[in-house]
């Protein structure tokens, strides 16, 4: 049996693109605790009605935690748009709590609001990359918000204070989250000058310069903060997430 010649084509191109492609790899290493501690008012100032119990946050390893909450994503020539069909990400509102409260999508995606408590919540953000308002809505409700501009997007309750999330959109499909003991990897990354940039989000942004060769994969370690490591001393403007190198 013969395939069509341009199928054939078609497959060699795309198993060419995949076979090129290589990992980034890296280590992130922080000696503090960077993430202060919520300040949460009684329940009686701001809520009536049902009783929910907050949850509380399980920090048994402390910098274990900061590391986890690192982002690394890709800047720079090569970038494509990621995929707009990518599957909706959730944010649940249970306990009086976003779960999960840090949530990384490709520019494009989808996230929902399923509100799990037995009473109202009110999302909202005012950030530039994305603002929104959902309203109040009970138990049992969900609404989503679709993200077309890549930034960190800040989201609070209007009903509780103590809610925040945080919601990463990258420029691309190339992203990452550092594990527990601060390593990350990007994979299948097409060779090419990129920036690999890390995000945390009590000590801003960090860039690094990195090129991707055919057949070797990349490293790009991060020293958070600054201070720990002199040669990566950078200006950040936590607002806009533009970085500059100090002179």
């Amino acid at each position: 049996m013969r395939f069509p010649s341009f199928l054939v084509v078609g497959a060699i191109c795309i198993f060419g693109v995949y076979a090129s492609a290589q990992d980034i790899t890296g280590t992130i290493l922080i000696k503090k605790k960077l993430t202060k501690p919520s300040v949460t008012a009684a329940v009686s100032v701001y809520q009536r009605g049902t009783a929910v119990k907050l949850s509380k946050d399980a920090e048994d390893d402390p910098l274990a935690y900061e590391r986890s909450r690192v982002v690394l994503y890709l800047e720079g020539a090569g970038a494509a748009a990621g995929d707009a069909k990518s599957p909706v990400a959730q944010v649940q509102q249970l306990d009086r709590r976003f779960m999960p409260d840090l949530v990384v999508i490709p520019v494009g995606s989808t996230v929902a609001f399923p509100n799990m408590d037995p009473i109202f919540h009110n999302i909202y953000s005012l950030s530039k990359p994305k603002s929104f308002d959902l309203g109040s809505y009970d138990k049992g409700e969900t609404r989503k918000v679709t993200f077309p501009k890549p930034g960190i997007v800040d989201v609070y309750c209007h009903l509780h204070p103590n809610m925040a999330a945080t919601i990463v959109v990258t420029p691309n499909q190339w992203y990452a989250r550092v594990d527990r003991s601060g390593l990350y990897r990007i994979p299948n990354v097409p060779p090419g000058q990129y920036t690999v940039v890390a995000w945390h989000k009590s000590a801003g942004f960090f860039r690094k310069s990195i090129v991707v060769e055919d057949g070797h994969d990349a490293v790009a370690d991060f020293f958070i903060p600054l201070d720990a490591d002199p040669k990566q001393v950078v200006q950040v403007n936590h607002e806009s997430g533009s970085v500059g190198e100090s002179k």
